[in-house]
């Protein structure tokens, strides 16, 4: 007997144990598209029934007709694709066959979604005894189509894109931005009423979580219009399937584009620009641009696409628009390539509202340090920028990873917040509102710590002389101990015929 899982704490981990089944021989980066493919499939499919289930309710006869489920931005699922013929058939040689069939028909009947499934469950290295295993787990998920739990597939997509993240290491840039910087530069930057858009869309994380700052605000999430593109087909697919899931409408363009060589949105200005661009491109075509008009600031070096990315967005700010976006700490201060020059020349265009310098280990991808530039058209504090030291934020969630906390992230968005209300006091180590002359007077060079200075020391109560004389001693005590240690490693080298 099936038993329904709900949105209880842990929902997200039993998906994740479908992947475990699937792993296999098979590379993370390969599995991913099984499972995320199936979450995709299960929901659509739930939401589909919840509105036939209605329609057969009303008793008219609609229940097969697609222009009722179109109208509900539903999709419309044809009979041999709905969960209940895949679940019929997950333990028969013709499992992989099934599910390949179901999304063919899916991208048949729904044209927005023609070329964005997978449709590789049929390939004979998947195993399909644990695909029909992993199936029987989705067919125990019972996902109501009201209420808040229609985000429960949606929490568990974005729960598996982070694992994957994990598993796969540094490719894993290409398709996932941490969460918890996202949510920092949402936060900051509050897109509520107008355009978003993300040139590097990845999987589209700033997209989900605009989405989420909207109906945590009880705005009104049509509101928003979404423009984004992305250079990978594989992470475009994933990006159109993850908005999907979360019934969020967005202008992707109809397949990947490299941004730089064809801009999908070329005439569009944005009212919040929110964006993770690969931290120092190379190679990225600055011969063949020498001479587009969106660099304004300047032509950006061929080694490093950086303030080709900034200008890049800078070019599609509205009048109002603001841009939230992380980049490698190089550029804050580089001065090779021209880069100096052309932040200088955003600077005193009075555009950068805000640094700020990240904790390091946030990303599964990198260890290179990196920081969050907030530009604005309309500041509220125009000739001011506020520079935050957030290096010491964070909670180390492993080993070798760190995640914000809700309430570091509050902190951060409480005092962008006072800075544009003009009531914020500068916070020794931590905050400082600096005005454009004294940034000039340290070269244009934008690293919050030369801003912000060291935070207090609390006085501990132990005299200067007592202090010296405690910490004098313990290093005597130190070096004694190191000299007994050369000599024991010089005795065990002689005993084995090697002198120092």
């Amino acid at each position: 007997m099936a038993v329904n899982n709900n949105a209880e704490i842990g929902f997200e981990k039993e998906i994740w144990k479908a992947a475990d089944i699937m792993r296999g021989n098979m590379d993370a980066a390969e599995y991913k598209h099984v499972i995320l493919g199936l979450i995709f499939l299960k929901y659509i499919s739930d939401r589909f029934e919840h509105r036939h289930q209605d329609l057969v309710e009303e008793g008219e006869g609609f229940e097969e007709d697609a222009d009722e489920y179109l109208k509900e931005n539903i999709f419309f699922v044809p009979p041999e694709a709905r969960w209940s013929n895949v679940a019929e058939n997950a333990h028969t040689p013709e499992i992989g066959k099934v599910i390949d069939a179901a999304m063919d028909a899916i991208e048949q009947e729904n044209k927005k979604l023609k070329g964005v499934l997978p449709k590789t469950f049929a390939r004979p290295e998947l195993d399909k005894r644990r695909l029909g295993e992993v199936v029987d787990l989705f067919t125990n998920i019972a996902v109501a189509a009201n209420g808040g739990t229609m985000d429960l597939l949606g929490r568990a997509y974005e729960y598996c894109l982070s694992k994957f993240a994990e598993q796969e290491g540094k490719n894993a840039g290409e398709f996932y931005t941490p969460s918890c910087v996202v949510h920092t530069l949402v936060e900051v930057i509050k897109p509520f009423n107008g355009r978003v858009y993300d040139p590097c869309c990845g999987s589209g994380g700033m997209f989900v979580q605009s989405a989420e700052f909207v109906k945590a605000h009880r705005g009104n999430i049509n509101n928003l219009s979404i423009y984004g593109q992305d250079s990978n087909p594989t992470t475009w697919k994933l990006c159109r399937m993850n908005l999907a899931i979360r019934g969020i409408e967005a202008d992707l363009g109809k397949s990947q584009a490299d941004t730089f060589f064809n801009d999908l949105h070329p005439t569009m200005k944005a009212d919040y620009i929110l964006a993770n661009p690969p931290f120092n491109l190379s190679d990225w075509g600055a011969d063949k641009l020498a001479d587009n008009p969106r660099w304004k600031y300047g032509l950006p070096p061929a080694g490093n696409a950086n303030f080709a990315w900034m200008q890049h967005m800078i070019y599609h700010m509205s009048a109002r628009g603001r841009v939230g976006m992380v980049l490698a700490n190089g550029s804050l201060s580089s001065q090779s390539g021209g880069e100096g020059n052309i932040r200088k020349a955003i600077i005193e265009d009075d555009l950068v509202e805000g640094i700020i310098a990240m904790p390091p280990q946030l990303f599964y991808t990198t260890q290179i340090p990196v920081s969050l530039w907030f530009l604005n058209r309309a500041k509220k504090q125009p000739g001011k920028t506020l520079f935050i030291d957030a290096r010491n934020m964070g909670t180390m969630i492993s080993r070798r990873l760190r995640e914000m906390t809700d309430e570091d992230i509050a902190k951060i968005a409480a005092t962008f917040e006072s800075f544009e209300n003009g009531i914020l006091e500068d916070e020794a180590g931590f905050c400082a509102a600096v005005s454009t002359e004294d940034i000039a007077k340290r070269d244009c060079i934008l690293t919050p710590g030369r801003y912000v200075g060291l935070a207090e020391q609390e006085d501990d109560g132990e005299p200067f002389e007592e202090k010296m004389e405690r910490l004098t001693s313990e290093l005597t005590d130190l070096f004694m101990q190191s000299h007994e240690l050369e000599e024991k490693i010089r005795q065990r080298l002689g005993a084995i015929g090697y002198e120092l």
